[in-house]
């Protein structure tokens, strides 16, 4: 079994049971494999969500690296939109939602540092492009509890309401 199977698997008991039923036995059993076989990949329930988180991490990453703007922080908001429409949200909002423990959550602290941080010296109005990855994180939070409070039509005006604070 693959490791984004099991991390898959993961994901699944949180969303449908809550944080509570997060155990190894219970992801190993939705897997289908053995617990040994999950413990080959995640020795540790710190260990199977810290593998979560950084996938999060990746996933963003990867919608960033795939947009066609030429600034990071219409990137930000292109990939925000992408991450909202495919219903990636859910993953982001049942993985962090699950552990409390800031040493698991210190890598997405990182990447938020950096999300926020990078490019901004390269943007012609660095203030108004920190308001906009700061209305990115509130759309993303809102939608990830909620996540057929917004239209298509809705979410396109949003994006190109936020493209042209830029």
């Amino acid at each position: 079994m693959r490791r984004d199977e099991l991390l898959d698997a993961a994901e699944s008991v949180l969303c449908d049971q809550g944080s509570d039923s997060l155990t190894l036995a219970a992801v190993a059993d939705r897997a289908g494999v053995s617990k040994g076989g999950l413990l080959y990949h995640f020795n540790s329930k710190e260990a199977l969500i810290k593998g979560m988180v950084e996938r999060l991490i990746h996933d963003f990453d990867d919608l960033m690296a795939a947009q066609p703007y030429d600034t990071y922080t219409k990137r930000y908001v292109a990939a925000t939109m992408a991450a909202i429409r495919s219903g990636r949200l859910r993953r982001w909002a049942v993985v962090t939602g699950a552990s409390g423990n800031m040493f698991l959550l210190g890598p997405l602290r990182e990447a938020m540092t950096r999300w926020h941080k990078d490019g901004l010296a390269d943007e012609l109005d660095p203030v108004a492009a920190q308001i906009v990855r700061l209305a990115c994180e509130g759309l993303w939070d809102v939608a990830s509890h909620d996540p057929g409070l917004y239209t298509e039509a809705d979410l396109t005006a949003i994006e190109e309401r936020l493209l042209i604070q830029l």
